[in-house]
């Protein structure tokens, strides 16, 4: 069996930090690495209507931004497939058919669905589309045979509906469907990646990130307005580092020899830890050091993004040419789910040929 990976991204603003460490940095290795025979990276603009059916302006803007940041982080459309998923008509019409295969009981208690219905405030005026969205995700990852998904812990309810849909339909209607693995991040500092102003995720919706796209003077301002220990009140005062964003982004982002080049005082991220937990250390002094070890992580970020940004056209480009070599892929799961279901009337000549004997005697 070929490994296949679909992933992707809502297109509901830029692209942070939090995504580079928690996906994309993740799916630049994998695409790099030569173990995988496809990867799909969607664009899930009919995903984002879902909750955005009266802002079609705002995802559609942001196309271009979700596009300039992957191919900016390092996505290589010659090794990975960039599609938009609006373009794939016949993911709409898996979702339909999976529809008959969830209760809604069932999609009242996964907890991602109860949690983003709670964080958005839809209470009894929930959306259909946006209720119902874990099926149009499952619809997702089997149109293209995915075998492994990468996710966030957050998602891990998705992927098990999607499991559930794969094992109830393969068990109706014969083994038709893939069921994927799921494949979380490597680095624990990258689960959840906290806002610069210390709430617990980083949040377009918060104005609480820091963008790939920033320049070098928008980060550095938010790096030095960064919410640390509000009990580490002077210098000599002890701080925790347990819980303080400035040290979670330092465990994400920064490499041990960048302390040679940026804050010789110290070997490594523990000897840092220890001097600020023990006192005398103080937090512009840390934050200098994250603005550094930042600027070198998106700088060349910044530099591919600005060459980009001179051929839009080649990148809408890129972008139609795997939306097509993705709804070619999607077809023939769609031509395989109808054949399981034996709605393919059309295409199948020996129904045809009973029928015409049957009503010939």
């Amino acid at each position: 069996m070929s490994k296949i990976i679909l992933t992707g991204d809502r297109p509901t603003g830029r692209l942070h930090v939090g995504h580079y460490v928690g996906s994309l940095k993740g799916r630049v290795s994998l695409q790099n690495s030569g173990i995988y025979d496809k990867i799909f990276i969607m664009i899930a603009d009919a995903q984002a209507l879902t909750d955005n059916a009266e802002q079609p302006e705002k995802v559609r803007q942001n196309i271009i931004e979700v596009a300039l940041d992957y191919l900016s982080c390092g996505l290589d459309p010659q090794k990975s497939t960039l599609l938009i998923q609006s373009q794939i008509p016949e993911l709409c019409e898996l979702s339909f058919y999976y529809m008959n295969l969830v209760t809604v009981s069932r999609l009242q208690r996964n907890p991602t669905v109860k949690s983003e219905i709670q964080m958005r405030n839809f209470e009894a005026s929930i959306p259909v589309g946006f209720f119902t969205y874990p099926v149009s995700q499952a619809a997702d990852i089997t149109a293209f045979k995915a075998t492994t998904v990468p996710v966030g812990e957050d998602q891990l309810p998705m992927i098990e509906q999607t499991k559930e849909i794969v094992r109830k339909f393969n068990s109706v209607y014969g083994n038709t469907l893939v069921e994927p693995d799921v494949l979380l991040p490597d680095n624990k500092a990258c689960l959840r990646l906290p806002g610069i102003d210390g709430k617990a995720k980083m949040s377009k919706s918060l104005n609480n990130c820091i963008y790939l796209s920033d320049t070098e003077e928008e980060v550095r301002k938010k790096v030095m307005s960064m919410f640390t220990d509000p009990n580490h009140l002077q210098v000599s005062d002890p701080g925790r580092v347990e819980g303080n964003p400035v040290f979670i982004y330092l465990d994400a982002f920064c490499k041990t020899e960048m302390f040679a080049e940026y804050l010789p005082d110290y070997a490594n991220l523990d000897e840092l830890k220890a001097h600020y937990t023990r006192g005398g250390l103080g937090d512009v002094k840390v934050k200098k050091f994250l603005n550094n070890v930042l600027q070198e992580v998106l700088s060349p970020i910044r530099q591919r993004r600005r060459e980009w940004e001179q051929d839009i056209p080649a990148v809408y480009e890129i972008l139609h040419r795997g939306s097509l070599a993705a709804r070619e892929a999607a077809s023939q799961t769609l031509a395989d789910v109808k054949n399981s279901m034996k709605i393919n009337y059309f295409e199948d000549l020996v129904l045809i040929a009973d029928q015409a004997q049957k009503y010939a005697q």
